[in-house]
């Protein structure tokens, strides 16, 4: 059995909250740059280069590349053969969120409560998914998940008689009606099957690939380009100013589910597509 300290996790957790806010990833960066050489709109250009350029900024002066620095979530991946020692996981994230956000000066954008709208004052609570591996390592991925584009994520329980031409049709709604309000050029999380929880995990789960890899599945993965050409083809744009670049990618996760159902749900990411992985 290998030990894990609670304090171990908490400076990990610190530092990744810290990492998202300030630094792009380089699939992101990357996908910046592709799109550049591919938009046919001149002012989607100016977008996407002044995108970059925000980037650039925010890693040299080590500052937020957003205001919304968002909710912390994650999903750790622990071994069966692990054990932490000095008190809970949730608690040692938890911590660590309280840490990074208050020692990196990030905005602290968690209510207690979403009716009093009372600041908890440190970014907590964060959302956390727990899930049980073999081995003896705990690997923590996190997303910075930015409001705004949370807000124009949605989840329908469409019928088995609507089939594939219905969940593309509805996924292409969503991201119509979001329009420019989700800060495009974005990630776009789908999630299909499960049940009415699970298939918003999935679309979750889906953001922290980075934006390049396809879907082990054959199908999947040509559902995946299929969809993001066509979303590209609406027109959106790079911030809504019109162009080829409404997203930079779009993720499929997939999973058995009742015979009466069909549950899709699809979670928008930001151009700020924050994640971060590390394995202790």
């Amino acid at each position: 059995m290998r030990e894990i300290t609670y304090e171990d996790i908490v400076e990990k957790v610190a530092s990744m909250c810290q990492e998202a806010s300030y630094s792009l990833g380089e699939d992101v960066l990357n996908a910046f740059h592709a799109a550049v050489k591919t938009e046919a709109s001149d002012n989607g250009k100016h977008v996407l280069n002044q995108l970059i350029e925000n980037a650039e900024i925010a890693e040299t002066e080590h500052v937020p590349m957003c205001q919304d620095t968002g909710t912390a979530v994650f999903i750790a991946d622990i071994g069966q053969e692990c054990h932490i020692t000095g008190g809970s996981l949730t608690d040692a994230i938890n911590e660590g969120v309280k840490k990074g956000y208050g020692e990196g000066y990030l905005r602290n954008s968690i209510v207690r409560d979403p009716l009093d709208r009372k600041n908890t004052g440190d970014n907590t609570p964060a959302i956390v998914h727990i899930d049980f591996v073999e081995g003896n390592q705990l690997k923590l991925h996190m997303t910075a998940k930015g409001g705004g584009a949370e807000n124009m994520s949605d989840l329908k329980m469409l019928k088995p008689s609507d089939g594939l031409q219905g969940i593309k049709d509805y996924i292409l709604d969503i991201v119509k009606v979001a329009g420019p309000n989700a800060c495009p050029p974005l990630v776009v999380g789908v999630g299909i099957g499960g049940n009415f929880e699970r298939c918003a995990f999935l679309a979750k789960k889906s953001l922290f690939r980075p934006i390049g890899e396809r879907h082990q599945d054959a199908e999947i993965a040509a559902l995946e380009n299929e969809l993001a050409e066509e979303i590209n083809r609406l027109g959106i744009g790079p911030q809504g100013m019109g162009g080829t670049t409404t997203a930079l990618d779009v993720k499929v996760e997939v999973e058995a589910c009742h015979i009466a159902a069909l549950p899709v749900a699809v979670n928008l990411n930001c151009h700020a597509s924050r994640h971060k992985e590390v394995t202790l």
